[in-house]
C-alpha cells in the first residue's frame, strides 16, 4: 500500500510524520520505525511520529527515535505537529498531555510539570537530583554532578564552562547507556552565556548528536533556574537555533519556536515492514 508522509523539522531535527487519525496504518513496530528513519535506505529522520486518534483528547501523539525505540516525547516534534495541525490542540503523550498552539512560523507548546525524584527519572537508586554525586572522565576533565530532569523523557543535564568543547560524540553513548539509567537518558552538555541564554549541545538517546532538542533545551532551562545560575525565562541556543523557555509560576514549561514542513510524499508500507 501507498503511505503517505509528511517531512518536518524544527531546528533542523528532522520528522517523518505519518498521519493515521483518520485514515489506520499497519502496525508500526520498531522495526518498520528504525527502517523508515534510515537515511541511506529508508526516508531518513532523527524520529518518526505517528498521529492517532484518542478517546480523551483532540489526537494521540506517539514519537519513534531512529534506532525504532519508542519514546514519551519530543519537544520539536510537538511543534511541527502543531504547525501541521494548524489550531490548538491538547494532545495525548505517553509522557503526557501536551497543550499545542501554532503561531506564524512555529508554536509554542505546553510541556507540562517537570519531575525531579530519582524514581522518576528514573534512575538505579536514590540520590540528589539537582547535583548528582557522579563523573565520568574525559580526556580533559570530567562530565560531573549532572542535573536529573524528566520532561517526558529522562535527561542528565551537565553545565559546564564552553558546551562547544565537549565531545559529545565520545562521551555522549558512554553516559546514554551508563547503568544508572535504567532507560537510558537524554545527554545535555550547556554552558551560560548570560542570567538569560544559555548554549547547548544534546546527545539524544536513541538518536545520537542532534541538531535541536526541544525536551533537552526544557530540562536545560529547568535544571538552571533550579541551581540558580539563570532566570526562568531564558533563550537556549542549540546548533540549530534558537528556543525561548519560561519555568511558569504554575511549573509549566512553555517551549517556543520554529518548525517547518519540508516536503510530502508517499511510500510502500511493505518496503519498510
Amino acid at each position: 500500500m501507498r503511505t503517505p508522509f509528511i517531512k518536518m523539522h524544527g531546528l533542523g531535527n528532522d520528522f517523518v510524520v505519518l498521519d493515521a487519525r483518520e485514515t489506520e496504518l499497519p502496525s508500526v513496530t520498531n522495526a518498520v520505525a528504525k527502517a523508515i528513519a534510515d537515511r541511506r535506505t529508508g526516508i531518513g529522520c532523527d524520529q518518526l511520529v505517528l498521529l492517532e486518534p484518542s478517546a480523551s483528547h483532540d489526537f494521540k501523539m506517539r514519537f519513534f527515535n531512529s534506532d525504532g525505540g519508542e519514546v514519551g516525547a519530543c519537544g520539536n516534534a510537538s511543534r511541527a505537529v502543531a504547525i501541521l495541525h494548524g489550531e490548538p490542540a491538547k494532545v495525548e503523550t505517553a509522557g503526557g498531555a501536551l497543550s499545542l498552539h501554532p503561531s506564524e512560523g512555529g508554536a509554542s507548546v505546553d510541556m507540562g510539570v517537570p519531575s525531579f525524584d530519582w524514581d522518576a527519572i528514573p534512575l538505579d537508586y536514590p540520590m540528589d537530583t539537582l547535583s548528582m554525586p557522579l563523573g565520568w572522565p574525559m580526556e580533559v576533565g570530567s562530565l560531573e554532578n549532572p542535573a536529573a530532569v524528566n520532561v517526558g523523557n529522562p535527561h542528565a543535564v551537565f553545565f559546564v564552562e564552553d558546551a562547544d568543547a565537549v565531545d559529545l560524540k565520545t562521551y555522549g553513548p558512554i553516559i546514554e547507556h551508563d547503568a544508572v539509567f535504567p532507560e537510558r537518558v537524554n545527554v545535555n552538555v550547556a554552558s551560560l552565556i548570560a542570567p538569560d541564554h544559555l548554549r547547548l549541545h544534546v546527545w539524544e538517546r536513541g538518536a545520537g548528536i542532534t541538531r535541536a532538542c526541544g525536551t533537552g533545551a526544557c530540562a536545560t532551562a529547568v535544571a538552571a533556574a533550579r541551581r540558580g545560575i539563570s532566570g526562568r525565562d531564558v533563550m537556549v541556543s542549540l546548533p540549530g537555533g534558537d528556543l525561548r523557555i519560561e519555568w511558569r509560576s504554575d511549573d509549566t514549561i512553555l517551549m517556543t519556536g520554529p518548525a517547518t514542513e519540508a516536503f510530502r510524499g508517499t511510500f510502500e508500507w511493505d518496503d519498510f515492514a
